[in-house]
């Protein structure tokens, strides 16, 4: 049985999603094309030796729509016999391109494979395809009548049901903003992020090398002044429990991006004289309560560790995606996690979280990150829309 190996894996840097951000000029396909491209050119491949790109994508709608992983594929130049398809796991659909490429490797129905993803968040915006439609269905209602709540309740109902302050919400939040800023400030994202040539609204042309959604002033105290996002009478009516502590500073914000890694079979690595810089040790997927939402990183993570014979204490470095501060926060507390190993390079809320793309985008980081420290394993997960979690264990090579 093959190992599944990381050769390479890149990202752009993340733009503001919304009208005006440095990459709402771009249509989505010319995004992940981008780090299509990019990977045949650092790695000097045939791109014909690819049997299937992979792509998460979450709203699959307007410009995202008709296989966005296919028409990337073209748009990038590779050959017409390069096939694509498209997945959506929500928050975690590139990190489930991952997963099924590197199983299909395992299985021995590819020797090469791109697992990418892309989220125009300026262009395609959230819940754009469910406008005035109820995606549920009647089985659904029927189950849970009360109806569920959005995301940002979820994040809510988690930091009253974990005790976590606002004041440790801002706080880790805040750090996110000050690591990303001092891992750019060194160089530490320039081996992930590709070059991208941009457009402005004006029309003129610019190189975008750099998180726009970092932010390096922001402070505890300047984030204490914002005002909860998700508050409503009928919520908090319903929720008497929630102390509405979740702000736009402690949440991810809208984003722009896209992300690919190239993996492949080890011994075809080793045939086209690449190094792979890792492997992928282990996978693990789950459900959990859908009010919740948001909670299924930590059975996801008990299952990984099992199914590994790892330990936390093992892990050298984890990261769980920041779609709102109390994700990561009630998941190390649960587990008695190292918080200096927690998104060690900040995350999401300082990084950006391009939905679709955010997985591969995630590893870029995690896999840079332990190259440079001499790690030898990685933890991913990331929450879902749902209720659902992927858990990733990577092992540097």
């Amino acid at each position: 049985m093959e190992n599944a190996v990381i050769v390479d894996v890149v990202r752009t840097a993340s733009g503001r999603g919304k009208p005006g951000g440095a990459l709402s000029e771009i249509h989505p396909v010319e995004l992940l094309a981008a780090t299509l491209k990019a990977l045949v050119t650092r790695n000097d491949i045939d791109p014909a030796i690819v049997d299937d790109v992979i792509a998460g994508c979450v709203s699959q709608a307007g410009e995202q729509t008709a296989n966005i992983a296919r028409n990337a594929v073209l748009s990038a130049g590779y050959p017409e016999s390069v096939p694509g398809t498209t997945v959506d796991r929500q928050c975690g659909s590139s990190q489930q391109a991952m997963h099924f490429a590197a199983q299909g490797v395992i299985a021995g129905a590819y020797d090469v494979v791109v697992a990418c993803g892309v989220e125009s968040m300026s262009r395609v915006p959230m819940r754009f395809a469910s406008v005035g439609r109820d995606p549920s269905g009647p089985g659904m209602r029927a189950r849970y009548p009360e109806g569920l709540a959005n995301q940002g309740v979820g994040a809510e109902l988690i930091a009253a049901k974990w005790k976590l302050t606002r004041e440790e919400l801002d706080e880790f939040s805040a750090r996110s903003h000050q690591r990303a800023a001092a891992t750019a400030a060194a160089g530490g994202f320039d081996n992930e992020i590709i070059p991208f040539e941009a457009v402005a609204p004006d029309g003129s042309t610019f190189t975008h090398t750099v998180d726009q959604t970092v932010r390096p002033s922001t402070t505890a105290e300047g984030l204490a002044g914002l005002k909860p996002s998700f508050y409503t009478e009928q919520y908090a009516e319903r929720f008497p429990q929630i102390g509405w502590h979740i702000t736009p500073g402690n949440s991810s914000p809208l984003s722009d991006g896209a992300s690919a890694a190239l993996i492949m079979s080890e011994s075809k690595a080793s045939a086209l004289g690449l190094r792979p810089r890792a492997r992928f040790h282990s996978f693990a997927l789950a459900g959990d309560d859908p009010l919740y939402m948001l909670t299924a990183p930590l059975p996801a993570t008990q299952k990984i560790l099992r199914r590994s014979d790892l330990s936390l204490d093992d892990i050298d470095a984890y990261e769980v995606n920041e779609a709102f501060a109390s994700v990561p926060l009630f998941w190390a507390k649960e587990l008695g996690a190292d918080p200096a190993k927690l998104n060690p390079r900040g995350g999401a809320i300082a990084l950006g979280h391009p939905l679709g793309g955010s997985g591969v985008k995630l590893m870029a980081t995690m896999l840079n990150y332990l190259e440079a420290t001499g790690g030898r394993y990685g933890l991913q997960t990331m929450c879902e829309g749902g209720g659902m979690a992927n858990a990733t264990i990577i092992e540097r090579l």
